[in-house]
C-alpha cells in the first residue's frame, strides 16, 4: 500500500468515478483503475460496489477513507517538518467568505517569511469547512465562536483552536450615499446620523447567515430587525455584489470591519443606537497532522488577535 494509491483512492471516493478521478489528478482512467486494483489486492478486499453508473464505497472502503486521509496528512506534515524552512508551504484554509475577508490578509502577512508559500482560501460555510478539514481537503478552518463554544454538529476531539480576534459589524454606506452627502464625515472619518434618518433609506442584505448559511431573512447579517425594522430593498448572498450596491450609493449594509478598508465605504455611527453586534473568529486545525509551520502560524495569528468582544450587546 503506497501513498500515491491512497491519494487516487480518495479521489475516486470523492467523485465516485474513475473518469472523474483521472481528470482531477491529470491521470489516465487506466492508471486510476490499476491503482485501485493494486490497493484492493494489497488489502485483500474490494473497496467499492461497482454499478453501471458509479462506484459506491462499501463498508471496507468507508473505513479506509478516514485512515487514508490521516496517513496522507501525516506524510505531508512529516515532509514539511523534515525539510524545515526549505519546505514548500501549501496553506489551504476554508471558512465563510465574511471571515476570510478579514482573516485572509492577516494570514498572508503571517506567511510572508515563507517565500515559497502558497495560500489557498476557499469560501465555505462553517459546517462545510469543518467537513473539509475532517476529510483532509484543507489544513485549517476559520469559524465563529458559536461553533467552537457549542462544538457544532461537525467536531473532533483531535482539533485545536486559536483565537483570531474580534469581528465587529458596522453600518456602512458608499461615499455618494445621500446620508453622507447630507451629514458629511466627522474627524473620525465616520458619518454620524440618528437612527430615525437611517431607517428611511434602502438596505441590501443577504438571505442567509454569512457564517453558517442558515436562512434567516432580514436578520441574516446580524442587524436587529426585531427592534429596528429596516427597509430591505435588495437581497444577495454574494458579498462582492452586496458591497457593489453599497459602494455605488444605492443601499446601506451591515458589514464587518474589513469592509471599511475600501476607500469608497464610510462607516455610519448611530449615536442613539441601542445595540452593537460582534462575533469572535477562530482558527481550527488537526493537532495530529498539522506541520510545525501551521502550528507556528496559528500562534502568530493568536498573538496578533484583536480583543474578543461579547457577541451581542443590548
Amino acid at each position: 500500500m503506497n501513498l500515491s494509491d491512497l491519494r487516487i483512492f480518495l479521489a475516486v471516493a470523492r467523485g465516485r468515478s474513475v473518469v472523474a478521478a483521472a481528470a482531477e489528478l491529470h491521470l489516465t482512467p487506466s492508471a486510476v483503475s490499476k491503482a485501485l486494483r493494486r490497493l484492493e489486492d494489497d488489502l485483500g478486499c474490494a473497496l467499492f460496489d461497482r454499478t453501471t453508473r458509479q462506484l459506491v464505497l462499501n463498508a471496507g472502503g468507508d473505513r479506509l477513507v478516514e485512515r487514508a486521509q490521516l496517513l496522507l496528512a501525516l506524510a505531508e506534515g512529516a515532509r514539511a517538518d523534515v525539510r524545515g524552512d526549505a519546505a514548500p508551504v501549501d496553506c489551504r484554509i476554508g471558512g465563510p467568505a465574511v471571515l476570510l475577508w478579514d482573516a485572509g490578509p492577516r494570514i498572508a502577512r503571517a506567511l510572508a517569511a515563507h517565500t515559497g508559500a502558497t495560500l489557498r482560501l476557499e469560501a465555505l460555510f462553517e459546517d462545510a469547512a469543518l467537513g473539509a478539514l475532517a476529510r483532509g481537503e484543507i489544513g485549517a478552518a476559520v469559524v465563529t465562536g458559536a461553533v467552537t463554544d457549542g462544538r457544532g454538529p461537525v467536531w473532533s476531539a483531535d482539533w485545536d483552536t486559536a483565537p483570531l480576534g474580534a469581528l465587529v459589524l458596522h453600518l456602512v454606506a458608499g461615499r455618494t450615499h445621500p446620508l453622507v452627502a447630507a451629514h458629511g464625515m466627522g474627524a473620525d472619518g465616520a458619518c454620524h446620523v440618528p437612527v430615525a434618518q437611517v431607517l428611511v433609506h434602502d438596505f441590501v442584505c443577504p438571505t442567509r447567515s454569512l457564517f453558517c448559511g442558515e436562512g434567516r431573512g432580514g436578520r441574516s447579517d446580524g442587524w436587529r430587525d426585531d427592534a429596528l425594522p429596516r427597509r430591505i430593498r435588495y437581497w444577495t448572498d454574494d458579498l462582492h455584489l452586496l458591497s457593489t450596491f453599497v459602494r455605488g450609493g444605492a443601499a446601506l449594509a451591515y458589514l464587518p470591519q474589513a469592509a471599511l478598508a475600501d476607500g469608497e465605504v464610510v462607516p455610519i455611527h448611530l449615536d442613539d443606537c441601542p445595540f452593537t453586534c460582534g462575533e469572535t473568529s477562530w482558527l481550527v486545525w488537526d493537532r495530529r497532522t498539522a506541520p510545525g509551520w501551521l502550528v507556528r502560524l496559528a500562534a502568530a495569528l493568536a498573538a496578533d488577535a484583536a480583543p474578543m468582544p461579547r457577541r451581542d450587546v443590548t
